[in-house]
């Protein structure tokens, strides 16, 4: 497990760091102020908690209760520190920057949130749950976490609060969903 999430690490985060840097006068936020940007981190709190809540409601309607699901482990927290700064390294420090410069913010994040829908179909199809996925709206889940992931991005200037939020939602629902 560890192998495929390096190599994913590589393919995604190192082209869209050195294509940020490359075009980095055609990107909003440059590579070295989405790192170096000090953030205010007690203004994410409210979206901690609401993720929080969200997904242990959703575990409790699920599961009739709250606990750690069995398949919860060490490959699942490997999971969770790459695919957080894999995906918003490309979708929010590369395209969603690169596109916001040139459209309008919102048209812009609706757009990310339409390609960060998109990246999550070939898993879905592989394993069977495309269409449930849609059926029960889990598909618009996704999109309302990039706008989330987005704005975050944004206001903060910092790639680290979106990359933190994603990691967050995805170890909630790995423990729990």
């Amino acid at each position: 497990m560890i192998k495929p999430c390096v190599v994913k690490n590589l393919v995604w985060t190192l082209p869209a760091i050195l294509l940020t840097q490359h075009f980095k006068s055609d990107v909003a936020i440059s590579l070295r102020e989405m790192f170096l940007t000090k953030v205010s981190w007690l203004r994410y709190l409210p979206v901690f908690v609401a993720f929080t809540i969200y997904v242990l409601m959703g575990s409790i309607l699920k599961n009739g209760g709250v606990e750690i699901t069995g398949e919860f482990g060490l490959d699942k927290i490997i999971i969770v520190l790459f695919v957080g700064i894999t995906e918003e390294m490309v979708f929010r420090g590369w395209l969603l920057n690169a596109m916001i410069c040139n459209n309008r913010q919102w048209f812009s994040i609706f757009w990310n949130a339409v390609m960060f829908l998109a990246i999550h179909f070939p898993v879905w199809i592989c394993t069977g749950v495309f269409v449930h996925r849609f059926t029960s709206l889990q598909c618009l889940e996704i999109m309302a976490l990039s706008v989330i992931f987005s704005r975050a991005f944004i206001k903060s200037r910092s790639i680290l609060v979106p990359v933190a939020l994603h990691m967050y939602w995805d170890l909630l629902v790995f423990m729990f969903i």
